[in-house]
């Protein structure tokens, strides 16, 4: 099929007059296609990725539903799909690399910027014992035989490898306790679904919280709420979600535990593993909320953009 036939056929460039071929989405005006596959609402109109996902959260936000921005008919993960016709002949139009700004079809752009690329950004070969140098490909060789850390001396190199040590303990420290805390006599985890509610406040706002579940013979309740119930979170970049466990059972002595949450087993959202660790009594039976350890504001959309939020998690109660 004829690339201008696919494009026209998808009205793929329709809202922006005279974008083909690089300004060729219709999330928002001037916005341009990226390298992951988009989807299509029901009249044909293409919006990246990125996009996409950002327009459902912001509707999640707002409890509006989410629009397509050219002919605002609705757009959901269900009403909307991919064009593979289109995201072929998208693959094949032209983009810049971002280092040294020549044209290259997008199917071939990432190899190119990966391991081509002249300009492209890289790292000493003796970074491993504390060059910072960082630069474009075409000056490495120059660098590295004039680079000083290979000969400093060996307390000038201990030094160095201290610091490294104590950033690779910090690592080693989260999954020794990990490890730790498997060894425990009473584990339990589950998968737990939060679902999106609004408070009664004159002025709305977004929160999450699950069905009541049992682990550990306790019944616990997970509440979530973004950027800390701030205002107008749809107004802001930068977007997080804290958690809070609450204890619903009654108990006899204090419940010492640690706990932490994970992505769900079908899920591709990016989760660090973080641990917390709470005395539950009768009169202290919910946590403070707590960070969820997203790796950064587009996997928080991600989650925002889901009908349910799917978490597993994981509780480890301390025996003394």
């Amino acid at each position: 099929m004829h690339l201008r036939a696919v494009a026209v056929g998808a009205q793929f460039w329709g809202c922006i007059p005279g974008a083909w071929p690089d300004k060729v989405c219709s999330c928002f005006p001037g916005s341009r296609i990226g390298t992951a596959a988009g989807s299509q609402c029901t009249n044909g109109h293409l919006m990246c990725a990125g996009c996409f996902i950002h327009l459902l959260a912001d509707a999640r936000l707002k409890e509006e539903q989410a629009t397509c921005p050219n002919c605002r008919c609705e757009i959901s993960k269900s009403l909307c799909c991919r064009n593979l016709a289109v995201e072929k002949a998208v693959s094949e139009l032209p983009s810049e690399c971002g280092f040294c700004l020549c044209q290259f079809p997008r199917s071939i752009l990432e190899r190119h910027q990966k391991e081509e690329c002249q300009d492209r950004v890289t790292q000493c070969k003796y970074k491993r014992i504390g060059c910072p140098w960082h630069g474009p490909f075409h000056e490495l060789t120059v660098h590295e035989a004039a680079c000083a850390h290979p000969t400093k001396t060996g307390n000038e190199l201990m030094e160095i490898l201290d610091e490294m040590d104590q950033s690779h303990r910090k690592e080693m420290q989260l999954y020794n306790s990990i490890f730790s805390l498997l060894s425990f006599e009473k584990i339990g985890y589950t998968e737990v679904q939060f679902r999106p509610y609004r408070t009664d406040d004159f002025i709305t706002r977004l929160y999450y919280e699950t069905p009541r579940f049992t682990v550990l013979n306790q019944t616990w309740v997970l509440k979530a709420r973004v950027n800390d119930s701030e205002r107008n979170p749809n107004l802001s970049c930068k977007r997080t979600l804290s958690f809070q466990l609450l204890l619903k059972s009654k108990v006899t002595a204090p419940l010492e535990c640690s706990f932490l949450l994970l992505k769900g087993p079908y899920d591709d959202v990016k989760i660090s593993p973080v641990i917390y660790h709470f005395v539950f009594t009768n009169e202290s039976n919910e946590t403070d909320y707590v960070p969820l350890p997203i790796v950064d504001s587009v996997e928080c959309n991600k989650l925002l953009a889901a009908k349910n939020i799917n978490l597993r998690l994981f509780l480890f109660q301390i025996q003394k």
